[in-house]
């Protein structure tokens, strides 16, 4: 089969075996991809916890029908139409576990490009915002990193989850002023060093509930500055950089409970939990479109590496898809 893979040369489609479900796997034909930040890094050499490098298929998010379906595979079945996340996903045929995925709504007119762009949003968020973040109805949350897909997203779940105000952080002007229309009720420059004097106004001098922070590096302490006193940071991503000064006495004072998560280290159950959750809480939201990403741009499978040149280009609003 045809796969994006990382060799001696780069990143280049090449051919490769096809694999075989085994256990609770699903294999899956894969029709669209959603690219997502962590992507870029592995086309590059990076490692992503345990994937990557020389030899390795690159993709962690798709869309397509299930192919065949491994001997202690549950719940699925050979030609459903499903969306989820894991290794290897740009290439034809790509392995899941039966737990690592959602089935495409089949009353919601969603075509695999739209369904690609959602699985690792979902997982991430509702995970971030919900279950780590706790978020409470009329409570107050800053999404840091909000016009990136996981961003809007996490937006999107806020509001839908009762928020009274949702703040979005962009360093775009272009994008920071699309933020409404994803939820946002304020729009702030995380590099504008007034941004949190822009939250405590907005937030009656308190500060937010929750920050979801996929910035890190510089901003970590401007976070605690502008979290209420015993609010909570999820600590999501780390674009801004992973090591920074960091104000143990703020942390303290301010009584915030920061918690860090990735996919990296979690077990296969916990991400099954994860997926059970979102289809438990939110999937109606889903299946009635309340939940959605916007697609900047599809490109063709052939056409892989001018996608990544415009996820590099950091111009784009929302999900770059694959078609295959």
């Amino acid at each position: 089969m045809k796969a994006y893979v990382y060799g001696a040369n780069g990143a280049e489609i090449t051919d490769v075996a096809k694999p075989a479900p085994k256990g609770t796997q699903v294999l899956v034909r894969v029709r669209a991809c959603g690219l997502n930040r962590a992507d870029l890094g592995m086309t590059k050499g990076h490692a992503h916890g345990s994937a990557g490098g020389v030899g390795a298929v690159l993709g962690m998010e798709w869309a397509g029908e299930i192919a065949e379906v491994g001997p202690d595979a549950r719940g699925v079945k050979v030609g459903e139409r499903v969306m989820g996340s894991g290794g290897a996903a740009f290439a034809e045929y790509a392995l899941a576990d039966h737990g690592r995925l959602f089935r495409i709504p089949g009353n919601a007119n969603m075509n695999f490009e739209e369904a690609a762009t959602l699985p690792v949003a979902l997982a991430t968020m509702h995970n971030a915002v919900v279950t780590n973040g706790a978020l409470q109805p009329g409570q107050s949350v800053l999404i840091q990193g909000a016009s990136s897909g996981v961003g809007l997203m996490a937006m999107q779940i806020a509001k839908l989850k009762g928020a009274k105000i949702v703040i979005g952080s962009s360093t775009d002007a272009t994008r920071r002023g699309r933020l409404k229309e994803f939820g946002a009720d304020l729009a702030v420059d995380s590099s504008d060093p007034g941004w949190v004097d822009q939250v405590l106004k907005a937030t009656d001098g308190e500060g937010v509930d929750l920050i979801v922070d996929q910035i890190s590096g510089k901003v970590a302490n401007q976070n605690m500055k502008a979290t209420k006193i015993k609010g909570r940071i999820v600590n999501v991503g780390r674009l801004g950089g992973t090591h920074a000064d960091f104000n143990f006495d703020l942390h303290a004072a301010r009584r915030i409970n920061y918690i860090g998560v990735t996919f990296r280290t979690r077990s296969i159950e916990e991400i099954r939990e994860i997926f059970v959750e979102v289809q438990k809480d939110i999937w109606p939201a889903v299946e009635a479109r309340k939940l959605q990403l916007p697609i900047d741009k599809v490109f063709s499978f052939d056409d892989i590496g001018k996608a990544f040149e415009r996820m590099e280009a950091n111009q784009h609003l929302g999900k770059i898809v694959v078609r295959l």
